[in-house]
């Protein structure tokens, strides 16, 4: 069994941090989310892995190597467009032979991996198996219909009124069967290839189309919001430890992880949360689900609930939170300019200046 997983597409709801940086390689927890699919599909006892490369080929190539930091033989696709899931299923046919595989999309997360899936697949091998998941807008997703029995009896991509609230999980199984179904489909009206008209086609055809409604995590890390929540959710279980050093007057409390280099110097850093290699953090305060990766500087400065890009500095910043910061950054206070109040008032008139 392979794995071909999706690195392409633009990520335009990241931006501005995508415009400069691969999306699948935005940091959770200090550790880029492409990487967390790549360690779960090695948990899954499969070795070869398709990577599905686009614009970002470059930066994708230098991040994931020949996959043997995670115990993989990566083969790197191109796929000149993001012209859809089936469009890279496409595209990667040689790659994938006669195999069977499962489809990772490189920018989702998914607590608890994908082995109990795959040990499954390869027991039953139905022509295709799909993940569904609860959301509270189906509108935004390829959305599952199910019948009476459960089984699954169409698929909609993107639906205006969603007869259902199960959205497909970016993670699919296939048996070859699936190539026969993406050659058969024609281009959406967003002129893509796409994964659900094939497995709706698998479905018309009469082949046996399996599904799995997941009750754990699952987020799809395509904007600003859920990657926070994705940060939240694997700082919650962040192991401390101390590899850097921390003065006597810093204040170190909860799931703290201080990474080799890093100084802490008069601040106080509150859990869970992760301090990346050679970070230092001075006379600031540190709050829960905040990843700070290498190489940062936060002077005089607050933060919570947000994760901070390499080599990025906030110096006197009063408070920042809910936020992504990408590589690089200077964060400083605005210069105070001289303000005056000009009036023309009646009499008996009662003003409320702020100062």
């Amino acid at each position: 069994m392979k794995a071909l997983v999706l690195s392409g597409g633009a990520g335009t709801r990241l931006r501005p941090i995508t415009h400069t940086s691969a999306k699948q390689l935005v940091p959770v927890a200090n550790k880029p989310v492409l990487f967390y699919g790549l360690e779960a599909i090695a948990d899954a006892g499969i070795t070869e892995v398709g990577v599905v490369v686009g614009d970002t080929a470059d930066e994708i190539r230098k991040a994931v190597g020949d996959g043997s930091a995670f115990g993989l033989e990566v083969t790197y696709i191109r796929q000149d467009a993001p012209l859809g899931l089936a469009h890279a299923v496409r595209v990667a046919r040689e790659f994938l032979g006669d195999d069977d595989f499962v489809m990772y999309l490189g920018d989702n997360f998914i607590v608890g991996g994908v082995t109990e899936l795959v040990d499954s697949f390869r027991t039953e091998r139905p022509d295709a198996h799909i993940l569904l998941t609860p959301v509270l807008d189906p509108s935004a997703f390829g959305v599952a219909e199910l019948d009476a029995e459960g089984r699954v009896s169409a698929l909609v991509e993107k639906p205006e009124h969603p007869k259902s609230d199960l959205a497909l999980v970016g993670v699919y199984l296939f048996t070859p069967a699936i190539h026969d179904a993406v050659l058969a489909i024609k281009p959406s009206w967003r002129g893509e290839l796409e994964i659900t008209h094939a497995i709706q086609w698998l479905i018309d055809e009469g082949r046996d189309v399996r599904s799995t409604t997941i009750s754990g995590y699952w987020k799809d890390t395509g904007n600003v919001t859920d990657m926070l929540e994705v940060n939240r959710s694997v700082l919650e279980t962040v192991v401390p430890d101390v590899l850097g050093t921390v003065d006597a007057d810093s204040e170190i409390i909860g799931r703290v992880r201080i990474e080799k280099g890093a100084r802490i110097t008069g601040s106080r850093v509150v859990g869970p949360a992760i301090i990346g290699a050679d970070a230092v953090i001075t006379d600031s305060y540190v709050g829960p689900f905040t990843s700070i990766s290498e190489g940062c500087h936060i002077s005089d400065s607050e933060v919570e609930y947000t994760i901070i890009l390499q080599n990025s500095a906030l110096t006197g910043v009063r408070r920042v939170e809910a936020s992504l910061i990408g590589r690089d950054v200077q964060v400083t206070p605005a210069p105070r300019n001289p303000s005056a109040h000009r009036f023309v008032l009646g009499d008996h008139s009662k003003v409320q200046i702020s100062s």
